[in-house]
């Protein structure tokens, strides 16, 4: 059985109801699945897990959240290597942009991004679910 993170920050609650179907999906896949808020994860606890899905809003002019979520983000990125992970998160305004971005990093440093990442404008409608439940059972393995 595959032990899956599934790590966010939310404000609004948009990111952490897509991060509750992350999970869902994950655990129908039969991985054992834990639901952890950005502040209570850290590097140290990567190896701990064979999936992570790390969800974040779009933040500001469409970056990561600075102050919890992207700080914790960083320090676990070296230790990714070889790990199953997938990538979430709401915005209100934009494009998108924030996610292309941090696609753009994690491949920059070798993270393999097991599926297409799911964003979601506001709180996840019934598709935005199923997809993030989709993500969750692809990260799952």
């Amino acid at each position: 059985m595959s032990k899956v993170a599934v790590v966010y920050w939310s404000a609004s609650g948009n990111t952490e109801a897509m991060a509750g179907a992350v999970a869902e999906g994950a655990k129908e896949k039969g991985a054992e699945t834990s639901v952890l808020f950005c502040s209570a994860f850290s590097a140290d606890m990567v190896d701990q897990y064979d999936a992570i899905a790390f969800g974040c809003p779009a933040m500001g002019a469409e970056v990561l959240e600075e102050a919890e979520f992207e700080p914790m983000f960083s320090s676990c990125k070296s230790k990714l290597g070889g790990k199953r992970v997938a990538l979430f998160g709401s915005y209100g305004w934009g494009t998108g942009d924030w996610m292309r971005s941090w696609e753009e990093e994690c491949g920059d440093v070798g993270i393999n991004l097991v599926c297409d990442s799911v964003i979601c404008n506001e709180m996840p409608d019934e598709d935005g679910l199923a997809a993030c439940r989709a993500l969750g059972a692809a990260v799952a393995g």
